[in-house]
């Protein structure tokens, strides 16, 4: 969704253009993330007003736009102390254009602007108070309220803080958001917070830190001196309280959506959480909330990312996607890394090792996910039903909601997330969490609001994915609840062999990637015979039939072609009338427990004059017998063949958008993460 990137220079001169490349470059990182317009703001050159500089489009356009303005401009001095912040918009309220991107301003003289991520579901009843005190509005969007009531609350309240108008706004608004202000009447400050939409403080100096914790400062009327007053007011920024380098006080903050953004120029950063106010005054950051929860901890921990630059670079693919594709060899070992002993045969999942009795005990388990996250809890049910002997349900987060599901105190919830900020998935998590279930996240992310919120969890470790289009992420996911079910299984006596088997399978699965993507030419043929084709239907069943449904899914994200992922054993209830000479059929076929069953499907297919497309284990002649094409995929154990069957369908869609030159990291109308619902 919308990304936001600001940056706050304190005695570390830069000049305005060094400052909006920083900007610029921000904005870069987060193109992955989906937008339709883009937008930065900095000081003018006398530092009395502000520029604004917005454009429809991608980040590139707004970069030729600044270059346009400050083409030809005289060199200006570094400034000791300078506040820009930017924004890559996803259209929610109006449509995508120069006046409805971001930053929004509160006036023409540019006293307040705001770049926003989330949607503000009262906007209309504030707009309505503003319109009344004789706001006008220039734009479509919710954000420009926020900025226009943050404005009003000033001609208000001329005495209070930036972070207290701040503050004062959020109580007003509802809904996701994450914000970072920036004003004129606040020179050399920024403020920031967030509510159900992600955000994080990157912080870089030249010296240690004086503390890997930053303390929490609550409103006076949870301090027990305090005066009673109308307004909860915070302490002010004087306070001890506060984060400043040990020694010199250079130092400068990034305010981003995620890591990936300013991983570049620091590795250390605070995770906001929902309702905090982060505030930089004077160089010095600190961190307040109105109210104090029980289980609020007393500070914001300072969290050193592991993540390297060159995780986030190309190298010499043409896309991010395709990079992510090859690298599932590495990233499945590192999921399975310090966790899969293949010489003793034994896992051990250490984020859930202490509730595994609990889990043992549970009624059922519940995995709950959207798109790729749902397809792999679809594509593992059968084996966690099988090693664990207990009801498994798989459910879509947003219909889980509208249903009101009942939820027990001794059921076990999975959340399954890439980026462990999807705005469905996180609800589903609080409504569960309310009930008493015992919450388990399975996330790519660290430092996520699910990683957060869960009781125990289980990281992929798929490193970090920037194709809109997730694809290691699903075969780590996968993976990972493939580990969880041999550990629920390890003290079952009957199922010690097929634990064997399959760590086995695991042991040569990276191998077994390796082979599979030397299928890349072949998919590329196929793609070639099939990129000016209107439709795609891929069929299969039983362990297969997840990767139907993740194929069909990525032919739809990347091509734009319309796809269906069937249920082979669902052909002769409907979907068998779509077969015909020309409909492009793909059929998944492996010799496991329900081989015949597929060869019938396969069999009918080939009788209504269909010409089938066949995914199928090496040699094996009888299959490739009914196939017009063929893909051969190494032998594995059942359970385990979605990981390398999905493979082909990922290089599919990924070549069929290519030919069509479509972009095939943003897909159009898509963003990474949904954080919105």
């Amino acid at each position: 969704m919308c990304g936001i990137f600001a940056y706050l220079n304190y005695l570390t001169p830069k000049t305005r253009r060094e400052v909006l490349d920083l900007l610029v470059t921000g904005l870069k990182r987060l193109e992955y993330r989906g937008y339709d317009s883009a937008g930065v703001a900095v000081d003018s050159s006398d530092c009395s007003d502000m520029v604004l500089i917005r454009r429809s489009g991608k980040v590139k356009v707004l970069e030729d736009a600044i270059n346009e303005v400050f083409t030809g401009a005289p060199d200006e001095a570094a400034r000791p102390v300078h506040v820009g912040i930017a924004h890559t918009r996803w259209a929610t309220h109006g449509e995508p254009s120069e006046r409805n991107s971001h930053p929004q301003r509160s006036d023409d003289h540019h006293g307040f602007v705001v770049v926003h991520n989330g949607i503000m579901t009262n906007y209309k009843d504030v707009k309505t108070f503003l319109a009344k005190r004789h706001y006008t509005f220039e734009s479509d969007t919710d954000t420009e309220i926020i900025a226009k009531l943050v404005h009003h609350l000033w001609t208000q309240h001329p005495g209070y803080s930036f972070r207290e108008l701040v503050e004062q706004a959020i109580q007003q608004m509802e809904g996701a958001f994450a914000l970072a202000f920036k004003s004129k009447h606040f020179p050399g400050e920024c403020v920031a917070t967030r509510r159900g939409s992600p955000l994080l403080v990157g912080i870089k100096t030249k010296t240690r830190l004086a503390t890997d914790h930053i303390p929490i400062l609550y409103g006076k009327e949870h301090r027990p001196h305090g005066t009673a007053r109308d307004v909860p007011m915070m302490p002010r920024t004087e306070s001890t309280s506060e984060f400043m380098p040990l020694e010199d006080k250079e130092v400068e903050y990034f305010f981003a959506s995620d890591a990936s953004a300013v991983i570049e120029h620091t590795n250390r950063v605070i995770y906001l959480e929902d309702d905090d106010v982060a505030a930089v005054k004077d160089g010095a950051l600190s961190i307040h909330r109105l109210r104090k929860c029980l289980d609020d901890p007393h500070a914001r921990e300072i969290t050193t990312l592991k993540m390297e630059i060159q995780e986030i670079m190309k190298g010499n693919y043409k896309y991010f996607m395709q990079k992510e594709i090859f690298e599932q060899p590495e990233s499945v070992v590192n999921t399975m890394r310090g966790r899969v002993n293949f010489e003793s045969e034994t896992v051990i999942l250490g984020g859930i090792k202490d509730y595994i009795p609990e889990i043992k005990r549970c009624r059922r388990l519940m995995l709950i996910g959207c798109g790729t996250s749902y397809h792999s809890a679809v594509a593992t049910r059968q084996l966690l039903e099988e090693l664990t002997e207990l009801p498994v349900m798989v459910e879509l987060a947003s219909d889980f909601l509208d249903r009101n599901t009942p939820i027990f105190r001794d059921d076990v919830c999975f959340f399954i997330s890439q980026s462990g900020e999807t705005a469905d998935t996180l609800m589903a998590l609080r409504y569960c969490k309310a009930r008493g279930a015992l919450i388990v996240g399975v996330t790519n992310t660290v430092g996520s609001s699910i990683c957060r919120e869960s009781h125990c969890g289980v990281h992929i470790n798929a490193g970090p994915e920037i194709g809109v289009a997730s694809t290691k992420a699903y075969t780590s996911q996968f993976i990972s609840l493939v580990m969880f079910a041999l550990v629920m299984s390890e003290d079952r006596l009957s199922l010690q062999l097929r634990r064997k088997q399959i760590i086995a399978g695991l042991a040569s699965l990276a191998e077994h990637i390796r082979r599979v993507l030397e299928l890349d030419d072949k998919v590329r043929a196929l793609a070639a015979d099939l990129y000016q084709h209107k439709s795609l239907l891929i069929m299969g069943r039983g362990y297969n039939f997840a990767t139907c449904l993740e194929g069909a899914l990525k032919v739809k994200e990347l091509t734009y072609m319309h796809s269906e992922g069937i249920m082979a054993g669902e052909l002769k209830h409907g979907p068998l009338a779509l077969v015909d000479d020309q409909m492009p059929v793909l059929m998944i076929v492996m010799r496991d427990p329900v081989y015949d069953k597929c060869m019938n499907a396969l069999q009918q297919v080939q009788a209504r004059q269909g010409r089938p497309i066949i995914i199928c284990e090496e040699d094996d002649e009888k299959t490739m017998s009914y196939a017009s094409r063929v893909l051969e995929i190494p032998h594995t154990v059942d359970c385990l063949q979605g990981i390398l069957t999905v493979i082909p369908m990922q290089l599919l869609s990924y070549h069929i958008a290519d030919m069509l030159n479509y972009n095939v990291d943003c897909p159009r109308n898509l963003a990474k993460s949904v954080t919105v619902e």
